[in-house]
């Protein structure tokens, strides 16, 4: 059974005339209920679907219908980790950055021998098996009426988008003689495919190319036969930015990222990456790797490959390490992998992270939508996102990629997990850097498209339609953190209802495709045979290791003390000259800004022709980069004012 829902790769785009592959995010709430609906018992609050309703239900789960579940532990004081992962963080507590060691974080938060064996005995009086335990969870199996009399509910069938999936009838409840020692309990409901053990991971994805002409830096080449655009020549986009660029953009100076390790995770593993990191490092001028430098922590086994479409998670790799090494040349990075695009995989993998403490930052470019999220999985999450802060390692997740949700889904929301109040949400922005690496400005990232007409003297349906554009907006689940408070205007806040939530993002970098990074990959061309080659991409999975890479050349400035969980000292910085205050008009009120692309019909090559369009950039959907914090882009970008701050600390 699916013990867990898919995962989208959440924020890459690329630069081309494709379909988008999807937004990033995770709630914040906690899920053990001191509720006691059943005598004697805990509820474990949205552990039951919200699809699983009288109207939908098809009968009775069959009794021997073999269940599989996680069983996640609270551990001894789940109250205390959110408390003191707070006081960690927060720059005006005393405990700022008395970060705990992974032995200590576990000594004092982690499951007691005593609750475990009591949890365990649990498990094993109602008839169920425990396949497997690790210090997060324990995975359990067994028939239905086992299930339903270890959790006092009923599994029962419900349809479901016209197919048929088992859940519980009522909220699942644990006794209450186990003092809350269970956080919460994934996979009581399930989904239509598991793939098989032993899955062979699938060659690269087919090529695309870029087609151009390019421009070197921004503005750097126009043709004066084409349509003006708000009343000039629009030039055309760049060929992608690189790393020399980026770190002129962003203020990088001296630093490097020397002695800081980021990790990333995203499904799977690229079988070139290794290859292709060195390769595109020597064709645009980044530092090599030092043996070592890049490494990977691999699943033993990989499921769901079809399912979660492996091959496209290899450019999200690649992406994500070809940045971070662009933007902190010497930081040491670690890929972690996971075996499908599930939660309980992606669990594990950010699992890996912080219970070895493998990393001092984590990049994520995934999520879903909130709305398909539940607070079981968010409870699972913030645990994970709680245990980093007080080990001092902090997570930065992608915002998303279409804007407020409302072309893509309908309804207006944000991604999650990115609308934990435990990460730090990286929104994107359109950057342009100009000649020597010189800073020109941002705008929020939101595109909209017209094409060339027919006879070449006009775009049509100028300004065009919304492609894509960086996430964000409002929580409707997770209230409004503190560090959050003073600083996010109450409109925005509030945008729900009375009761302040989580806005999201919390900063920005580059991530419109227009704008977009030179990325390298081994690609499957239409022969069938593997070739290096290299395209513009974009997206805020491109935000987002941007972001860990200036993170990582932060640290290294305050002499190497770990950052940990990051929002707080950036709201802390809000309003000085740490940030680029971005808005949607750089130039001045009503001067519309645009690129010219010309793009391949096939995407690879000019045998099908190739079409030419606008792109007109700072129109994200209904969201608005204005003057101070908004929803596309946060606080703003970093600026040369970021690294100085915390050389004076």
């Amino acid at each position: 059974m699916r013990s867990s829902r898919p995962r989208l790769r959440a924020g890459m785009v690329w630069a081309a005339t494709l379909p988008l592959a999807a937004g990033a995010l995770a709630l914040g709430i906690p899920t053990a209920s001191a509720d006691t609906g059943h005598t004697g018992r805990q509820t474990l609050a949205g552990t039951k679907p919200h699809w699983a309703t009288a109207k939908a239900d098809r009968g009775a789960l069959s009794a021997g219908h073999q269940v599989e579940a996680r069983v996640y532990l609270a551990g001894r004081d789940a109250a205390g980790l959110a408390r003191y992962a707070r006081e960690v963080s927060d720059p005006a507590s005393s405990s700022y950055g008395k970060y705990l060691t992974t032995r200590q974080t576990e000594a004092r938060f982690g499951a007691s021998r005593e609750q475990v064996a009591e949890v365990t005995a649990w498990l094993k009086g109602a008839g169920l098996t425990v396949t497997g335990r690790n210090q997060n969870y324990l995975t359990v199996s067994g028939r239905t009426s086992a299930v339903e009399k270890a959790f006092s509910t009923k599994l029962r069938n419900y349809a479901r988008s016209g197919h048929t999936y088992h859940a519980p009838d009522a909220t699942p409840s644990v006794p209450q003689s186990l003092h809350g020692a269970v956080l919460t309990v994934t996979g009581l409901d399930n989904a239509p495919h598991r793939a098989s053990h032993d899955e062979t991971l699938p060659p690269p994805d087919a090529v695309f190319r870029n087609a151009g002409p390019f421009s070197t830096y921004f503005g750097s080449k126009t043709n004066k036969k084409l349509p003006s655009a708000f009343g000039k020549k629009a030039p055309y986009a760049v060929k992608g930015y690189t790393g020399k660029q980026l770190r002129a953009a962003y203020g990088a100076g001296k630093q490097t990222g020397k002695g800081v390790t980021v990790a990333i995770t995203d499904a799977y593993a690229s079988p070139t990456i290794a290859a292709d990191a060195a390769q595109y490092a020597a064709r645009n001028g980044d530092k090599k790797y030092r043996k070592g430098q890049l490494t990977q922590v691999l699943p033993e086994d990989y499921n769901r490959t079809e399912e979660c479409g492996a091959s496209g998670w290899y450019g999200e790799e690649t992406l994500d390490v070809e940045a971070v090494h662009a933007v902190a040349p010497d930081a040491n990075i670690v890929y972690a992998g996971a075996a499908s695009c599930y939660d309980d995989d992606l669990l594990d993998s950010l699992s890996k992270v912080v219970d070895n403490r493998l990393a001092d930052i984590v990049s994520n470019s995934w999520g879903d939508l909130e709305s398909n999220e539940t607070p079981a999985s968010a409870a699972a999450y913030d645990q994970v996102f709680q245990r980093g802060a007080v080990e001092g390692i902090g997570f930065y997740f992608s915002s998303g990629d279409d804007g407020d949700n409302v072309a893509s889904t309908g309804t207006k929301q944000v991604d999650m997990p990115v609308n934990s109040q435990w990460v730090t949400a990286v929104g994107g922005t359109s950057l342009a850097v100009g000649k020597g690496g010189r800073y020109q400005w941002e705008t929020g990232w939101g595109t909209q498209n017209a094409a060339l007409s027919a006879a070449g003297d006009s775009w049509t349906g100028f300004p065009g339609t919304f492609t894509s554009g960086a996430g964000g907006g409002t929580s409707a689940v997770v209230e409004q953190p503190f560090y959050q408070k003073g600083v996010v205007p109450a409109k925005l806040a509030k945008a729900n209802g009375k009761t302040p939530m989580r806005t999201v993002p919390d900063i920005a970098a580059v991530a419109d495709p227009n704008t977009g990074f030179l990325v390298g990959q081994t690609q499957t061309f239409p022969n069938g045979k593997l070739k290096y080659g290299e395209y513009r991409i974009g997206g805020t999975s491109l935000a987002a290791p941007v972001i860990a890479g200036v993170q990582a050349l932060a640290q290294q400035a305050q002499h190497g003390v770990p950052i940990g969980f990051a929002n707080p000292g950036i709201y802390a910085r809000y309003g000085t000259s740490a940030y680029h205050d971005v808005t949607d008009q750089p130039l001045g009120q009503g001067q519309g800004i645009g690129v010219v692309r010309t793009d391949y019909v096939n995407g690879y090559d000019a045998s099908e022709g190739t079409k030419t369009t606008l792109r007109v950039l700072g129109r994200d959907s209904s969201l608005k980069a204005v003057v101070g914090y908004d929803d596309v882009t946060g606080v703003g970008s970093p600026a040369g004012g970021y690294l100085t701050s915390f050389r004076r600390r």
